[in-house]
Protein backbone atom coordinates (compact mmCIF):
# COMPACT_ATOMS: atom_id res chain seq x y z
CA UNK A 1 0.00 0.00 0.00
CA UNK A 2 1.44 3.39 -1.04
CA UNK A 3 1.22 6.34 1.59
CA UNK A 4 0.50 8.92 -0.68
CA UNK A 5 -3.05 10.23 -0.15
CA UNK A 6 -5.65 8.82 -2.81
CA UNK A 7 -7.22 11.05 -4.92
CA UNK A 8 -9.20 9.32 -7.65
CA UNK A 9 -11.50 6.84 -8.23
CA UNK A 10 -9.54 5.42 -11.52
CA UNK A 11 -5.86 6.18 -10.35
CA UNK A 12 -3.16 3.90 -9.48
CA UNK A 13 -0.59 4.54 -6.88
CA UNK A 14 2.53 2.25 -6.78
CA UNK A 15 4.19 1.75 -3.43
CA UNK A 16 8.21 2.44 -2.46
CA UNK A 17 8.62 -1.60 -2.95
CA UNK A 18 7.22 -1.30 -6.65
CA UNK A 19 9.05 1.26 -7.54
CA UNK A 20 12.39 -0.20 -6.34
CA UNK A 21 11.66 -2.84 -8.46
CA UNK A 22 10.55 -1.06 -11.82
CA UNK A 23 14.25 0.77 -10.92
CA UNK A 24 16.27 -2.69 -10.36
CA UNK A 25 14.88 -3.66 -13.67
CA UNK A 26 14.72 -0.62 -15.60
CA UNK A 27 18.02 1.29 -14.72
CA UNK A 28 19.70 -0.59 -12.21
CA UNK A 29 22.67 2.12 -12.35
CA UNK A 30 20.53 3.45 -8.81
CA UNK A 31 19.20 0.11 -8.01
CA UNK A 32 20.70 0.99 -4.48
CA UNK A 33 19.26 4.21 -3.49
CA UNK A 34 16.39 4.39 -1.25
CA UNK A 35 12.84 4.97 -2.83
CA UNK A 36 10.26 7.13 -0.30
CA UNK A 37 7.08 8.47 -1.05
CA UNK A 38 6.57 12.14 -1.49
CA UNK A 39 3.70 14.05 0.38
CA UNK A 40 2.42 16.45 -2.12
CA UNK A 41 -0.07 18.27 -3.79
CA UNK A 42 -0.17 17.31 -7.18
CA UNK A 43 -2.47 15.64 -8.67
CA UNK A 44 -1.70 14.30 -12.04
CA UNK A 45 1.48 12.18 -10.38
CA UNK A 46 2.71 10.48 -7.39
CA UNK A 47 6.12 11.19 -6.43
CA UNK A 48 8.94 9.50 -4.85
CA UNK A 49 12.83 10.84 -3.79
CA UNK A 50 15.44 8.29 -5.16
CA UNK A 51 17.97 9.09 -3.02
CA UNK A 52 19.19 12.29 -1.72
CA UNK A 53 19.10 14.10 -5.49
CA UNK A 54 16.77 12.56 -7.71
CA UNK A 55 12.81 11.94 -8.19
CA UNK A 56 10.30 9.47 -9.82
CA UNK A 57 7.42 10.86 -11.57
CA UNK A 58 4.47 8.13 -11.53
CA UNK A 59 1.12 9.51 -13.60
CA UNK A 60 -1.52 8.27 -11.47
CA UNK A 61 -4.57 8.21 -14.03
CA UNK A 62 -5.33 6.81 -17.43
CA UNK A 63 -5.05 9.94 -19.88
CA UNK A 64 -1.84 10.89 -18.54
CA UNK A 65 0.41 8.28 -20.64
CA UNK A 66 2.18 10.85 -22.94
CA UNK A 67 3.19 13.02 -20.08
CA UNK A 68 6.51 11.55 -19.28
CA UNK A 69 7.56 11.63 -22.36
CA UNK A 70 6.44 15.02 -23.15
CA UNK A 71 8.79 16.45 -19.79
CA UNK A 72 11.63 14.28 -21.04
CA UNK A 73 11.54 15.74 -24.83
CA UNK A 74 11.17 18.98 -23.70
CA UNK A 75 12.81 19.86 -20.01
CA UNK A 76 16.54 20.05 -21.38
CA UNK A 77 15.09 22.35 -23.90
CA UNK A 78 13.83 24.94 -21.96
CA UNK A 79 15.85 25.14 -19.25
CA UNK A 80 18.75 27.09 -20.22
CA UNK A 81 15.85 29.66 -21.77
CA UNK A 82 14.19 30.31 -17.99
CA UNK A 83 15.37 32.65 -15.63
CA UNK A 84 15.13 30.13 -12.67
CA UNK A 85 15.76 26.59 -12.33
CA UNK A 86 13.80 23.27 -13.93
CA UNK A 87 14.17 19.70 -13.31
CA UNK A 88 16.85 18.21 -15.50
CA UNK A 89 15.06 14.56 -17.28
CA UNK A 90 17.09 11.60 -16.65
CA UNK A 91 15.50 8.38 -18.07
CA UNK A 92 12.01 7.32 -19.43
CA UNK A 93 10.51 4.30 -17.19
CA UNK A 94 7.98 1.99 -19.44
CA UNK A 95 5.15 0.25 -17.24
CA UNK A 96 5.70 -2.80 -15.30
CA UNK A 97 5.45 -5.23 -12.17
CA UNK A 98 1.46 -4.10 -12.53
CA UNK A 99 2.11 -0.57 -13.20
CA UNK A 100 0.69 0.26 -16.07
CA UNK A 101 1.85 3.74 -17.10
CA UNK A 102 5.44 5.22 -18.56
CA UNK A 103 7.08 7.25 -15.82
CA UNK A 104 10.11 9.46 -15.34
CA UNK A 105 13.20 9.85 -13.50
CA UNK A 106 14.24 13.60 -12.96
CA UNK A 107 16.73 15.47 -10.74
CA UNK A 108 15.25 17.02 -7.18
CA UNK A 109 15.09 20.41 -6.84
CA UNK A 110 14.88 21.44 -2.80
CA UNK A 111 12.52 24.37 -2.05
CA UNK A 112 10.25 25.82 -0.14
CA UNK A 113 6.51 26.06 -1.41
CA UNK A 114 4.74 29.12 -1.18
CA UNK A 115 1.64 29.82 0.95
CA UNK A 116 -1.38 32.07 0.17
CA UNK A 117 -1.33 34.68 3.21
CA UNK A 118 2.46 33.80 4.42
CA UNK A 119 4.68 35.25 1.60
CA UNK A 120 8.00 36.97 2.89
CA UNK A 121 8.25 39.30 -0.42
CA UNK A 122 5.06 39.30 -2.32
CA UNK A 123 6.13 42.10 -4.83
CA UNK A 124 9.41 40.54 -5.47
CA UNK A 125 8.04 36.95 -5.79
CA UNK A 126 5.22 39.03 -8.56
CA UNK A 127 8.04 39.89 -10.64
CA UNK A 128 9.91 36.99 -10.17
CA UNK A 129 6.48 35.04 -11.71
CA UNK A 130 6.31 37.84 -14.14
CA UNK A 131 9.92 37.05 -15.74
CA UNK A 132 9.48 33.46 -15.87
CA UNK A 133 6.59 33.53 -17.74
CA UNK A 134 7.86 36.16 -19.92
CA UNK A 135 10.80 33.96 -20.47
CA UNK A 136 8.11 31.24 -21.49
CA UNK A 137 6.66 33.35 -23.84
CA UNK A 138 9.20 33.93 -25.49
CA UNK A 139 10.77 30.57 -26.44
CA UNK A 140 10.02 29.83 -30.46
CA UNK A 141 6.89 27.28 -30.37
CA UNK A 142 7.77 25.67 -33.43
CA UNK A 143 6.95 22.29 -33.03
CA UNK A 144 5.56 22.37 -29.21
CA UNK A 145 2.95 20.32 -28.26
CA UNK A 146 -0.30 21.88 -28.31
CA UNK A 147 -2.11 22.48 -24.52
CA UNK A 148 -4.72 24.09 -23.41
CA UNK A 149 -8.43 24.63 -24.07
CA UNK A 150 -9.83 27.84 -25.43
CA UNK A 151 -12.87 30.07 -22.55
CA UNK A 152 -15.33 28.76 -24.70
CA UNK A 153 -14.65 25.32 -25.30
CA UNK A 154 -14.59 25.26 -21.24
CA UNK A 155 -18.24 27.05 -21.27
CA UNK A 156 -20.54 24.18 -20.79
CA UNK A 157 -18.24 22.52 -18.07
CA UNK A 158 -17.88 25.95 -15.90
CA UNK A 159 -21.32 26.48 -16.40
CA UNK A 160 -22.29 22.94 -14.85
CA UNK A 161 -19.83 23.29 -12.20
CA UNK A 162 -21.72 27.12 -10.93
CA UNK A 163 -24.89 25.06 -11.18
CA UNK A 164 -23.03 21.98 -8.81
CA UNK A 165 -22.01 24.82 -6.61
CA UNK A 166 -24.90 27.00 -6.55
CA UNK A 167 -25.67 26.51 -2.37
CA UNK A 168 -21.92 27.41 -1.66
CA UNK A 169 -21.06 29.97 -3.75
CA UNK A 170 -22.32 33.29 -5.47
CA UNK A 171 -23.61 31.64 -8.58
CA UNK A 172 -25.14 35.05 -10.07
CA UNK A 173 -22.17 36.57 -9.75
CA UNK A 174 -19.63 34.17 -10.57
CA UNK A 175 -21.51 33.46 -14.06
CA UNK A 176 -21.06 37.58 -14.73
CA UNK A 177 -17.43 38.07 -14.30
CA UNK A 178 -17.56 34.08 -16.51
CA UNK A 179 -19.81 35.42 -19.06
CA UNK A 180 -17.85 38.96 -19.25
CA UNK A 181 -14.60 36.83 -19.83
CA UNK A 182 -16.42 35.20 -22.88
CA UNK A 183 -16.56 38.51 -24.66
CA UNK A 184 -13.06 39.03 -24.72
CA UNK A 185 -10.75 38.46 -27.55
CA UNK A 186 -9.26 35.15 -27.81
CA UNK A 187 -5.57 34.54 -28.25
CA UNK A 188 -4.27 34.89 -31.71
CA UNK A 189 -0.70 34.14 -31.33
CA UNK A 190 -0.35 31.33 -28.65
CA UNK A 191 3.34 31.26 -27.12
CA UNK A 192 5.03 28.32 -24.32
CA UNK A 193 3.14 27.72 -21.25
CA UNK A 194 4.28 26.02 -18.10
CA UNK A 195 -0.01 25.48 -17.57
CA UNK A 196 0.43 25.11 -14.16
CA UNK A 197 2.01 27.95 -12.14
CA UNK A 198 0.53 26.82 -8.67
CA UNK A 199 1.80 27.01 -5.49
CA UNK A 200 2.05 23.57 -4.96
CA UNK A 201 5.05 23.65 -8.50
CA UNK A 202 6.85 26.79 -6.98
CA UNK A 203 10.32 26.48 -5.25
CA UNK A 204 11.36 29.51 -3.28
CA UNK A 205 14.33 30.70 -1.33
CA UNK A 206 14.32 33.49 0.82
CA UNK A 207 10.68 34.08 -0.55
CA UNK A 208 11.84 34.62 -4.20
CA UNK A 209 11.49 32.40 -7.02
CA UNK A 210 14.29 29.68 -7.01
CA UNK A 211 12.49 26.49 -9.27
CA UNK A 212 9.61 25.42 -11.04
CA UNK A 213 8.72 21.84 -11.37
CA UNK A 214 5.59 19.63 -13.24
CA UNK A 215 5.68 20.71 -16.68
CA UNK A 216 3.56 17.93 -17.34
CA UNK A 217 1.62 19.81 -19.44
CA UNK A 218 3.79 22.48 -20.72
CA UNK A 219 2.78 23.74 -24.84
CA UNK A 220 1.83 26.11 -26.98
CA UNK A 221 -1.23 27.42 -25.79
CA UNK A 222 -2.96 30.85 -24.43
CA UNK A 223 -0.16 32.71 -22.42
CA UNK A 224 -3.17 33.74 -20.11
CA UNK A 225 -2.66 29.96 -18.64
CA UNK A 226 0.19 30.69 -16.85
CA UNK A 227 -0.77 33.94 -14.92
CA UNK A 228 -3.45 32.38 -12.82
CA UNK A 229 -1.34 32.44 -10.08
CA UNK A 230 -2.04 35.77 -9.65
CA UNK A 231 -5.38 34.89 -8.16
CA UNK A 232 -4.51 31.42 -6.39
CA UNK A 233 -1.23 32.82 -4.92
CA UNK A 234 -0.44 36.62 -4.99
CA UNK A 235 -2.42 39.00 -2.64
CA UNK A 236 -4.16 41.71 -4.81
CA UNK A 237 -2.07 44.59 -4.12
CA UNK A 238 0.86 42.73 -5.84
CA UNK A 239 -1.27 41.15 -8.57
CA UNK A 240 -0.16 44.43 -10.57
CA UNK A 241 3.47 44.17 -10.06
CA UNK A 242 2.77 40.47 -11.82
CA UNK A 243 1.07 41.70 -14.93
CA UNK A 244 3.57 45.13 -15.16
CA UNK A 245 6.13 42.38 -15.16
CA UNK A 246 4.68 39.79 -17.46
CA UNK A 247 4.43 42.28 -19.95
CA UNK A 248 0.72 40.95 -21.50
CA UNK A 249 -2.12 43.14 -22.03
CA UNK A 250 -5.46 43.69 -20.68
CA UNK A 251 -7.51 40.91 -22.64
CA UNK A 252 -4.78 38.57 -21.86
CA UNK A 253 -4.51 39.54 -18.10
CA UNK A 254 -8.38 39.10 -17.56
CA UNK A 255 -9.03 35.62 -19.32
CA UNK A 256 -6.08 34.52 -16.86
CA UNK A 257 -8.65 35.74 -14.69
CA UNK A 258 -11.55 33.59 -15.85
CA UNK A 259 -8.88 30.25 -15.86
CA UNK A 260 -8.39 30.85 -12.49
CA UNK A 261 -12.16 31.04 -11.79
CA UNK A 262 -12.89 28.16 -14.51
CA UNK A 263 -10.59 26.39 -12.91
CA UNK A 264 -11.21 27.01 -9.24
CA UNK A 265 -15.03 25.65 -9.67
CA UNK A 266 -13.90 22.28 -10.72
CA UNK A 267 -11.34 21.84 -8.22
CA UNK A 268 -13.74 23.00 -4.95
CA UNK A 269 -15.93 20.12 -5.21
CA UNK A 270 -13.73 17.05 -6.44
CA UNK A 271 -11.31 18.00 -3.81
CA UNK A 272 -13.45 18.84 -0.95
CA UNK A 273 -12.59 15.56 1.30
CA UNK A 274 -9.65 14.26 -0.79
CA UNK A 275 -7.14 17.24 -1.28
CA UNK A 276 -8.54 19.73 1.58
CA UNK A 277 -5.35 22.32 1.18
CA UNK A 278 -6.59 22.40 -2.76
CA UNK A 279 -10.15 22.77 -2.35
CA UNK A 280 -9.72 25.13 0.71
CA UNK A 281 -7.46 27.77 -2.19
CA UNK A 282 -9.91 27.02 -4.90
CA UNK A 283 -12.80 28.65 -2.56
CA UNK A 284 -9.86 31.39 -1.94
CA UNK A 285 -9.65 31.81 -5.49
CA UNK A 286 -13.14 32.18 -6.24
CA UNK A 287 -13.47 34.90 -3.45
CA UNK A 288 -10.55 36.81 -4.76
CA UNK A 289 -11.86 37.10 -8.78
CA UNK A 290 -15.62 38.06 -7.32
CA UNK A 291 -13.91 40.91 -4.92
CA UNK A 292 -11.92 41.91 -8.01
CA UNK A 293 -14.63 41.94 -10.29
CA UNK A 294 -16.77 43.75 -7.79
CA UNK A 295 -13.93 46.60 -7.15
CA UNK A 296 -13.31 46.86 -11.34
CA UNK A 297 -16.09 46.43 -13.11
CA UNK A 298 -16.30 46.36 -16.72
Amino acid sequence: MSAIRRMHDDEVIPDAAQVATLIADQHPQWSALPVMPVASSGTDNAMFHLGDDLAVRMPRRPGMEELPAREHRWLRALAPQLPVAIPEPLALGAPGHGYPYPWLVLSWLDGENPRVGALQHPFDLARDLGAFTRAMRAIDTADGPPTGASLAERDARVRRDIEALRDEIDADAVTAVWEQALTLPAETAPTWVHSDVAPGNLLLHDGRLHGVIDFSWCGVGDPAIDLQVAWNLLPDEARSALREASGVDEATWLRARARALAQALVQLPYYKTTNIPLATNARHVIAEVLHEAELSPR
